[in-house]
């Protein structure tokens, strides 16, 4: 199928200033930056299709909810593993375990080693955390476009928030 002019326009419109914001997720999803380009590359991809027929009224949420379904399949084909991270475990066990990673000595270093700390402590969160987390936090989505992107209940949004951010404080060491 020939991708024609008014797809062209409407991509360059609704997709690529949210490339950056889509490769966020994807790589927060997957923990890889090579596997987040592909994700990326699928999503646009997709996006220009659908952009021959369709106007987006929420463009970054839209591009967002591609990026995470074109990331859930990727997962369940190549790492399902990743998939059935359990919320529930978070309530068992008070939130997370402590994170094992000493702050560096050297004043200098001190700031980097708290970034590699929350990098760590982020990883360790479940799917489902980080990319609710992901989508307010560092995307800026309001609660209603992230229940959309992720189809889910705004309460679930709510909740998956504050359990990311409670289980972030514990790994970190009682750190806001």
């Amino acid at each position: 199928m020939a991708i024609g002019e008014t797809a062209r326009r409407r991509f360059q419109a609704v997709a690529l200033p949210n490339l950056d914001a889509a490769f966020s997720l994807a790589k927060a999803m997957t923990g890889s930056a090579a596997d987040a380009e592909d994700i990326v590359q699928e999503a646009c991809l997709r996006a220009l299709a659908a952009l021959e027929s369709l106007e987006v009224q929420h463009p970054r949420a839209w591009f967002l909810t591609i990026t995470r379904n074109c990331a859930l399949s990727f997962l369940a084909r190549r790492r399902p593993e990743l998939l059935h991270d359990d919320i529930s475990d978070l309530e068992r066990e008070g939130a997370l375990e402590a994170c094992d990673l000493a702050p560096d000595a050297e004043a200098g270093l001190i700031a980097a080693g708290e970034a590699a700390r929350l990098r760590a402590c982020f990883a360790k969160l479940p799917l489902a955390l980080r990319e609710t987390l992901t989508l307010r936090v560092l995307q800026g989505l309001a609660y209603r476009d992230i229940a959309g992107a992720l189809q889910a209940p705004l309460g679930t949004v709510m909740s998956r928030l504050a359990r990311a951010r409670a289980a972030l404080a514990v790994c970190m060491g009682g750190m806001a």
